[in-house]
């Protein structure tokens, strides 16, 4: 959808926006848990959804058939209890022992992998007459987070004895699973099943990201979560494409002010490009303070009516500059798309994460909360977030 004229029409508040598609979240929705098979499916939107919006999209998941939602932390989880969704929300991070109450009067499923935080847990439950469910992880080799394979047994047994938790989960992430070799993925897998097969009451297994929902379907267990197959990214060029997953987000603007300078005549901080012909350089507001990468410095590209363009001199907190010396007809308000299509032309986020040396992940997520987000379903807005106004209020958003 290209909205009408943005300079006129953006109520939002800025000459930047970032579209999110649901009609594409809701299709890499079902495509990954037609892939999945029988097991459930937990969307991962922590980190903001990967820079989407987490009540947008957390609504748009669930709408879309995922079974539950997944969060790094405790702060995220309340986020999505605040906006009405009730579905199960696992938290898959840390939890400090002082987050306990917190975590029973939100109704969350922590990652607990202490005594000390279980014990907390089930007093907290007993005194809100409820049962606590909880996951437990499994490092097997990551050794990032999680307990290894000979502690995470007794300690499970342990919580297993308090009457007021629930150990619904176990599971484990896997530290190479979007390379070309899986061996280290499949010797991280065995480790898995060995520890579960010495705790077979625990009813929900899982390990599969979406590397591993994509290449190795068979380890879907009893539950798969993944993260960034659904906004429409592969991990890594390693990964299949068997599913044609469809990029979520684009990121656009619009031209603010046309200048035309001389040759010689220097562009942005440092004057690290110059002019070397008469030349037309269009001011678009969006900068590292919105989360577009400073290296993309001189480097980089955005696309105006159908063309791309280069970004020429140092990319500003709030605002780059680009050439359109040679695009015909340019006027002040032309959108300007930064990540996603203009016609037939593309830039992606793993064009940018190329160029920046990085993972379109860290691109994703780092698009900064002042970037209006606007969710367009069947090509109509469905809603707007910004930093001063919070995406409305639905009626109360539960799995399935």
């Amino acid at each position: 959808m290209v909205l009408d004229r943005p300079q006129t029409n953006n109520w939002w508040g800025r000459p930047l926006w970032a579209e999110i598609d649901l009609d594409a979240l809701a299709y890499n929705v079902a495509s990954l848990k037609g892939q999945a098979g029988p097991a459930a499916m937990a969307a991962v939107v922590k980190a903001n959804a990967y820079g989407h919006g987490a009540l947008g999209v957390a609504r748009a998941a669930l709408e879309a058939g995922t079974d539950r939602l997944a969060v790094i932390c405790v702060d995220e989880g309340e986020q999505l209890r605040r906006g009405a969704i009730t579905a199960p929300i696992l938290v898959m991070g840390h939890s400090l022992v002082s987050d306990a109450r917190r975590i029973v009067e939100l109704q969350l499923t922590p990652t607990v992998n202490s005594l000390e935080l279980g014990r907390a847990l089930a007093r907290e439950a007993e005194v809100a007459g409820l049962r606590q469910s909880l996951h437990l992880k499994v490092d097997t080799g990551l050794n990032r987070y999680g307990l290894s394979p000979q502690d995470i047994v007794p300690l499970a047994e342990a919580l297993r004895e308090m009457t007021a938790l629930e150990v619904e989960g176990i599971f484990t992430h896997f530290a190479s699973a979007d390379e070309g070799d899986k061996r280290f993925t499949l010797e991280q897998y065995t480790i898995f099943r060995t520890v579960v097969e010495k705790l077979p009451w625990i009813p929900m297994r899982h390990v599969s990201n979406t590397a591993t929902l994509l290449d190795r379907p068979e380890m879907s267990l009893d539950m798969v979560r993944p993260g960034v197959g659904v906004y429409g990214l592969y991990p890594s060029q390693f990964v299949s494409r068997s599913l044609n997953l469809r990029p979520v987000l684009s990121l656009k603007s619009s031209v603010a002010r046309l200048t035309a300078i001389a040759p010689g005549d220097g562009v942005s901080y440092g004057r690290t490009w110059r002019a070397n012909r008469p030349s037309v350089i269009a001011l678009v507001m969006c900068g590292y303070g919105d989360g577009l990468p400073r290296v993309l410095s001189n480097r980089g590209s955005v696309l105006v009516r159908g063309r791309r363009v280069p970004i020429v001199g140092r990319v500003c907190m709030d605002m780059l500059m680009a050439d359109v010396t040679d695009v015909p007809d340019m006027a002040e308000g032309d959108e300007v798309v930064v990540i996603g299509r203009q016609g037939e032309a593309e830039i992606t986020a793993a064009e940018v994460a190329e160029l920046c040396g990085t993972i379109s992940y860290e691109v994703l997520c780092g698009i900064s909360a002042r970037v209006p987000r606007l969710y367009l379903k069947s090509g109509r807005l469905t809603g707007v977030e910004t930093l001063t106004m919070p995406l409305a209020q639905e009626a109360p958003v539960s799995a399935g």
